[in-house]
Formats: structure tokens, sequence, C-alpha cells
């Protein structure tokens, strides 16, 4: 298990210096634009209906992961649509692969506040840049099952989530890590021009409650009660 070193502070600088690295932020220009656009015209003129149920569930101040199925390309903006700064308050941090920011669609991920990590090779820097963000107290998405799956099932979740939500509870006492399960639907499975989707957020989890004993013991515990979160609130 790769072990990431404890960030230093101050926690602000550090995660500049970071933002510099990776190019990531939340332009607010970009943002007053762009999410009202997808929210209000490209998604009601896509979709027939999108219904959202557990809002209620999201913390609005501390650091919070949300961690959605992941179905669809549609999934990075159904997200803001039920969780964003209209509903919170707070702006979203995405972790995203490599291979999704490149050229002009890059450029509107790293300004819209998602960075890079390499899921085959991950650097210490992009893991100790995760943990720093949850230290900053802002509010992060991480697909845990890694990849899309259109089969409606849920599939396997990765251990990183939940080793990098341990690492950052532990960095900082009291820190109060929380864990929001997240499932999208889709009607038909695959979406399509007039189709329905469906949002369910769940019970927070609180990640405090898996700091005893061996990180990758308590990362397993956690990763299972995830997935039982999960499975509570899939159709």
């Amino acid at each position: 298990m790769m072990t990431l070193p404890s960030p230093q502070p101050p926690i602000e600088k550090n995660l500049a210096i970071h933002e510099k690295t990776f190019h990531s932020k939340v332009s607010p220009w970009l943002r007053a634009i762009a999410y009202p656009l997808l929210r209000r015209i490209v998604l009601p003129l896509y979709f027939r209906n999108i219904q959202v149920y557990g809002q209620e569930n999201i913390p609005l101040d501390g650091p919070v992961i949300l961690a959605p199925t992941h179905r669809s390309r549609w999934d990075a903006i159904m997200v803001p649509f039920a969780t964003g700064r209209h509903v919170t308050g707070r702006d979203l941090r995405f972790l995203v692969t490599v291979d999704e920011v490149k050229g002009f669609q890059g450029w509107g991920i790293r300004n819209l506040g998602g960075f890079p990590v390499d899921p085959l090779r991950p650097a210490i820097a992009s893991l100790r840049y995760v943990v720093e963000i949850l230290l900053n107290r802002e509010m992060l998405v991480i697909f845990p099952e890694g990849n899309i799956f259109q089969d409606g099932e849920l599939h396997p979740l990765k251990p990183g989530l939940a080793r990098m939500a341990i690492q950052a509870e532990l960095s900082q006492e009291n820190l109060g890590v929380k864990i929001v399960p997240m499932t999208i639907h889709y009607s038909p499975n695959i979406p399509r021009w007039r189709g329905k989707a469906k949002i369910i957020l769940g019970k927070p989890l609180s990640v405090a409650d898996y700091t005893g004993g061996s990180i990758k013991q308590q990362a397993k515990n956690l990763t299972n009660d995830l997935t039982k979160s999960l499975e509570a609130i899939h159709l």
C-alpha cells in the first residue's frame, strides 16, 4: 500500500502550489456561465425528466467526498445539477483521469475544479493534492467504481477513495471528513434523447469512525460500508 506523506502547513499555501502544478481552479466567471447554462438549458432539453432525492444528506460545511456511481459522461453534469453551488453554496472539485484533461475539454475541466490523476501510476503529488483539498474543507467528487459501467449493476469499488479519506482524517485532528454515497440512474441505461434520470444521495459516512488500527484494514472496512450504502440506494 502506498503511504501518502502528511501535508505540511499552511494548507492554503500548499494548495496554491499544487493548483499551479495541476492548473486546476474554480473560475468564478466560467462557473457563472457554464453551470446555469447546463442546468437550465442543456439538461432540460435533452432529458424529459430528472429527479433528485436526498439532498438533505449533503453536509453544507466541512470536508466532503461525493461518491457517485458512474454510468455516463453525463454524470459530470448530473453531479453539479444535484449538489452544486445553487444547492449547497459550495464549489465542487473533481478527480478525473489524465486522458480527460486534454485540449479544450481539459481546459474546461481544469477551470471548473477538475484535476488529473493517473489511475495506473498515481503520483505522490496528485494524491497529496486530494488530501489537501479535504484539509481545506472543500467538497470533492470521486467516482469510486473508477470506470463508466452501463449495465445497471453496481461494480466493485476501488480502494483509493477510502485510503485518501482516512489519510486526510489522520492528518488533522477532528477534521470530520464525510463521504456521501450517490447513485445516478438513467432510463434507458444508456442515456438517449428525452430519456429520464434519477439521482439519489444517501446518508453520509463519517471517516473518523475508521481511523483506529491498520489503515489498510480500515480502508477495506470503509470501502465495504460504502458499498453497502450504495447498494441501499441502488435501483
